[in-house]
Parts: structure tokens; C-alpha cells; sequence
């Protein structure tokens, strides 16, 4: 398996080493550097083995350097150059990366020649898009006559699926469509922007009795943006309230018109839940398919995205890919973002065993190296050989850096960083929940991804928690009873969820504690001094009558003059008659004495104030 390659910036090291003092008790390193500085010259990736002896210094020590700067890497993991010099420069080594061959001449083109008079009609892909619960697995699942969303949590779809399905058409002939089922949640925003840009049409659902909603124009941007055409599936026609007209008023006002108003957006009335005019639906996705022409070659090697990744025990890593153009076959190599590997074998969207696979079509393969990123590009080459030179060429992968941000401005050093360990059970929820963790970052308080993996929570995340203060986050996974026990002995906190936006509200209850209260000045009362009895130096006894609320011992107040604050001071006593008391209410007069700088004369108020702390949430 693919190593991955430890990596950080001297910017980042420079912070991470700032905050390791002050969140990570780590003993301090005794660098013995040589009298002289020394030079070497490594490789643009090394391990950390090699690289410690190059220098001819303990394993031990390299790594706890690494830690200082914030890379957590065992003996056998790799770090880039840029960090080894950052760590060699610690032991007074000057470390020089190694000018190898440019590899990239060597490398193949991502592009093959085609062929256009090879190209034939492919199946359109479809995404369905929409706001929560307006019907968009339903939809679905009357295409595709099963049932998808009664295993989902809370009814919310939680991953991307893909699948297909056949469609009568003339002279007897059936056609495939392929859909995409990309989640509804706000929180999987970014997959659905990746769904926009990997698909032929969008299906837009909005429901009838609903109208038009944020995920709903979320939706319409995303498509736009890809610049794939949208029709409009206004679905709950069925249900009482329902109001088509308002819908496509509303969808009129977000430019997209209505054919029969005279525009060019293609609407169609639906029950996914009667299953009314859901011919017609599939009708409208084809004739906007023919109207596109959409081809494939399927001489070439295939290309595609990736959809879908998760590590099956005994299995590996899995992928579901897509693929956009080309074939597929079970014997081909794939180079995926910046892993590669052999097909092991290929699965259909129904886990059936297949041997070849053509644009359109979604795929599960095994084989792969590594767990791929959710979008990540796919490329079939000729071999193994080719596909670790693509690979090498690629920009280095950063690994998991435990670190808080520097900042140049003093004020921006005040900066509380709340940090997470998060693991989840497939690559797509990963990237959802941390593009939804990252929007709750505030000037007073970020939330730091630290660590982040697809799997169980394992002892090695419990150890990293515990020396970076993190707290771990899984989603959709399990924990075995020697980790938490683990967990508990070193007081970790672990928190499991099934339902996505049930842990993004327990975070910011939990980044909200970590708020400073609010201070507020809340008004008691106002008096009007009528006059003054005694003055020396920081210290008077007035004469005043309360005009409204009260007055208390002890009491800040204000000195107003001329309508202006003039000053600030403190009653010290309140007299009623001969009797000294605690408060003074509305409608009497009293005396007062007060402690202040500034001199008080008759005719002038003073206003009473308490400073009150109010709990402070992030929104």
C-alpha cells in the first residue's frame, strides 16, 4: 500500500511549534548539533528511517522533532523535502533535495487521440437535486421500483449512489439513463457541487405544497455554474396545498422559466409517491439527452471520477467510479488521483460481477492502493509501471498536521482552536462533514481538523487525541471495547453519530462553551443631583432625587453633563434621612456618596449600571 507523504511548511512549522508549547506536553528535545554545519542530499521523498540516518542521528530523535513542528510520522513513513529541511535545520544539517531525471517526459498523456468517427450515443447521466424532503429519493425509488431510503437514518440520504435503469423507447428499443442520488442535506453541499459537475442533467425536484427553498436555489447555482441544463420535477402534486403555479412563479423569479409561460425550462407535474407522470419525466431527461448528443469512444481507455471510496475489510479499498468516457475492462490499471492499482474485480451498481464496463455506466472496482478522494479523476493506463510514474509526477499528498494557524496580528493570536479528530465510514460523508465543520469557523474560535480518516475509530486516534487535545468525532462507524477503554484512561472524548446535522449541532454547542460570555451594560437607574453636600479630593456627597429604577450600594455610574458622559465613578453609600441603606427606589431623594474623579455639580445625572455576562452561541 501506498505510503502516504508527511508534509509541512516552514510557516506551519513555526505555528505548529508555538502551539505544541502551549497545548502538548512534550519533553523537550536535546539536538546535539555537529560543530560545523553539515550538508546532504536526499531525495525529493525520503522515509523517516533514511532520513535519520543521513543524518546519522537516532530514529527517536527525528520524530520528536517531527512532532514539535506538528507531523505525527512513524519509522517507515515519508515526509517531502521542504520538511526535512525544516527538521534537518534543527540539527544543524543544510539539506539539499537530489536532481533526479525529469520523469514527466516519461509520463503519458492523460489525454488519448480520438477518434470522432468512432463515437457513439452514450446513456445521459442524471443527478437529482433538490431540498430536504421534497422527494428526491422517492422519486428514485419509483423509477427503480426499490426501496433505498428506509435504511437511511432519519430519512435523510447520507452518500451518493448511482444507478441505472431501463427506459422503453420506439420500435421496441430501451434505452438507459443513468441517476445519480446525491444527498439532500445542506451539509453534503459540496457533493453536490461535485454531482453538478460530473453529470448531463439535473433533475431538479421541488415539492408542490413546498415551494421553492435555500437547498432548492443551492441546487439551481450548482447547476449553473456547471452549466448543465435543469428540468424541473415539481413533485407532492397529490397532496392538499399543492400550488404548481406558485412553484413555477417562484422558480420564475430564479431564471427559470417555464415552457409553457414561454421560456425554456421543461416542467413536469410528478407524484414519485402515485407514481403519476413519471413516463413523461423520463420522456422530457431522453429528448434533452438526444438535443445534447452525447458520445462516447469505446476504443479508447476509459476515464471517469470517482463517486464513491471506502476501506471493506477484507477487501481493501473500494471505489465506485463513474465513468465518463471509454471502456472500462476488469484486467485494466487505473491511476486515481494519487493512487493507482490493478482491478481486482468490478462490480455493477446491483454488487454483480462484471468484465467490462462503458461510459455512463457506474462501477465498483477493487484493486486500488489507497482509499481515493471523493472526485477525484480516474485514468486506465497501460500498466503498473506507468501508472507509478503518473503518480510520482503528481503533487505530494499532505498528511494529517496537527496545527493552529499562525497570524501576524496580535489580535488575531487570540484565536481559540477547538481540535477534532474525525472519522467516518465513507470518503463522501468525510468531505461533506468537514467542508460543514470548516463554514462554523469564527474570529474568536476555529474548529481544527487534526486528524481525518474513513474507518473505526482505532487506538492510534485515541493516542493522537490525546496529545493534541482533540476531541474525536466518528460518523457512521464503531469503536471496539479496548479503544474506548483506551479512551477513558486517557480521558478522550468520543463522540458517534448516525445523523449528519445531529453532530454539527452538538459541535457548536460545544465550540460555544468555548466562548467568551458577553458583557453588557444594562441600565439600573437615574438620579438628578439637586445638591452638593460635601466634596474632597476623589470622594462627594451629594444631594439627588431618583428619577427612575433604583440605586444601589456599589453601583458604576455614569456622570452625564450637558446630555454628555463626562465620566465614570461608584456609590459608595445611599442615605435616606439619617439611615444609611442598600437601594433607593424611583421617586425619592437621598443622599449619596460617590467616588469619583471628576467633580459633580447640581443639575447633572448620573446613571447607574451593572455589567452583566450573557452565554454566547455560534450560529
Amino acid at each position: 500500500m501506498k505510503k502516504p507523504v508527511r508534509r509541512i511548511s516552514k510557516k506551519q512549522a513555526k505555528a505548529n511549534r508555538k502551539a505544541s508549547e502551549a497545548v502538548v506536553e512534550i519533553k523537550p528535545v536535546v539536538v546535539e548539533k555537529p560543530q560545523a554545519r553539515k550538508n546532504i542530499e536526499i531525495p525529493a521523498i525520503i522515509s523517516v528511517k533514511d532520513f535519520a540516518e543521513s543524518m546519522e542521528l537516532p530514529v527517536t530523535k527525528v520524530i520528536a522533532v517531527l512532532m514539535k513542528n506538528g507531523v505525527i510520522a512513524n519509522i517507515n513513513e515519508n515526509i517531502d523535502c521542504e520538511t526535512a529541511m525544516i527538521i534537518g535545520d534543527e540539527f544543524n544539517f543544510d539539506v539539499v533535495e537530489k536532481k533526479e531525471p525529469d520523469k514527466t517526459t516519461n509520463a503519458p498523456e492523460l489525454e488519448v487521440e480520438d477518434d470522432k468517427a468512432k463515437r457513439i450515443s452514450r446513456p445521459p447521466v442524471v443527478t437529482i437535486m433538490g431540498h430536504v424532503d421534497h422527494g428526491k429519493t422517492t422519486l428514485l425509488d419509483t423509477i427503480r421500483k426499490t426501496n433505498v431510503a428506509s435504511g437511511e437514518s432519519g430519512g435523510i440520504t447520507q452518500h451518493i449512489g448511482a444507478y441505472q435503469v431501463i427506459v422503453p423507447g420506439e420500435k421496441k428499443k430501451t434505452r438507459l439513463i443513468t441517476f445519480l442520488d446525491t444527498p439532500g442535506h445542506a451539509a453534503f453541499s459540496a457533493m453536490r457541487a461535485h454531482g453538478a459537475s460530473i453529470t448531463d442533467i439535473v433533475v431538479l425536484v421541488v415539492a408542490a405544497n413546498d415551494g421553492v427553498k435555500p437547498q432548492t436555489v443551492e441546487a439551481i447555482n450548482h447547476a449553473k455554474l456547471a452549466g448543465v441544463p435543469i428540468i424541473v420535477a415539481i413533485n407532492k402534486i397529490d397532496l392538499p396545498g399543492a400550488n404548481s403555479e406558485k412553484v413555477k412563479q417562484e422558480l420564475a423569479e430564479r431564471e427559470l422559466t417555464p415552457e409553457d409561460w414561454g421560456g425554456k425550462t421543461i416542467m413536469v407535474e410528478i407524484s414519485a409517491k402515485t407514481n403519476q407522470n413519471i413516463e413523461e419525466l423520463l420522456e422530457m431527461i431522453l429528448l434533452v439527452a438526444d438535443l445534447k448528443n452525447l458520445t462516447t469512444n469505446p476504443d479508447k481507455k476509459a476515464t471517469g471520477v470517482v463517486i464513491e471510496s471506502h476501506m471493506q475489510t477484507g477487501v481493501g479499498p473500494l471505489a465506485t467510479i463513474l465513468i465518463n468516457d471509454g471502456i472500462l475492462e476488469q484486467s485494466d490499471t487505473l491511476v486515481v488521483g494519487n493512487t493507482y492499482g490493478k482491478i481486482r474485480f468490478m462490480e455493477d451498481f446491483r454488487g454483480r460481477r462484471i468484465k467490462s464496463a462503458t461510459a455512463s455506466t457506474p462501477v465498483r472496482v477493487a484493486g486500488l492502493n489507497d482509499v481515493p478522494d471523493f472526485g477525484e479523476l480516474v485514468i486506465s493506463v497501460e500498466n503498473e509501471k506507468t501508472a507509478r510514474q503518473m503518480t510520482q509526477v503528481k503533487s505530494m499528498v499532505r498528511g494529517p498536521i496537527a496545527h493552529v494557524e499562525s497570524a501576524d496580528n496580535p489580535e488575531e493570536e487570540k484565536e481559540k482552536s477547538h481540535n477534532i479528530i474525525l472519522k467516518t465510514d465513507v470518503q463522501g460523508s468525510l468531505e461533506a462533514i468537514k467542508t460543514s465543520i470548516n463554514q462554523m469557523s469564527t474570529a474568536e474560535i476555529k474548529p481544527s481538523i487534526v486528524n481525518e480518516g474513513v474507518g473505526d475509530i482505532s487506538e492510534s486516534d485515541i493516542n493522537m487525541a490525546e496529545t493534541t487535545k482533540a476531541v474525536v468525532i466518528g460518523f457512521r462507524v464503531s469503536i471496539k471495547p479496548q479503544v474506548r477503554q483506551l479512551a477513558e484512561r486517557k480521558q478522550v472524548t468520543i463522540s458517534i453519530y448516525e445523523i449528519i446535522y445531529q453532530l454539527l449541532d452538538d459541535l457548536k454547542v460545544s465550540m460555544s462553551n468555548m466562548l467568551e460570555p458577553e458583557k453588557v451594560e444594562v441600565n439600573i437607574g437615574n438620579a438628578k443631583i439637586l445638591k452638593i453636600f460635601l466634596t474632597q479630593k476623589g470622594e462627594q456627597i451629594i444631594g439627588a432625587r431618583v428619577e427612575n429604577g433604583r440605586l444601589d450600594v456599589n453601583n458604576e455610574i455614569r456622570i452625564i453633563k450637558g446630555g454628555e458622559v463626562a465620566g465614570n465613578g461608584k456609590i459608595t453609600s445611599l442615605h435616606r434621612d439619617q439611615d444609611k441603606v442598600e437601594t433607593i427606589m424611583a421617586g425619592i431623594e437621598c443622599g449619596i456618596g460617590v467616588r469619583s474623579e471628576l467633580s459633580i455639580e447640581e443639575g447633572d445625572i448620573i446613571e447607574a449600571f451593572q455589567t452583566e455576562e450573557r452565554v454566547r452561541t455560534i450560529e
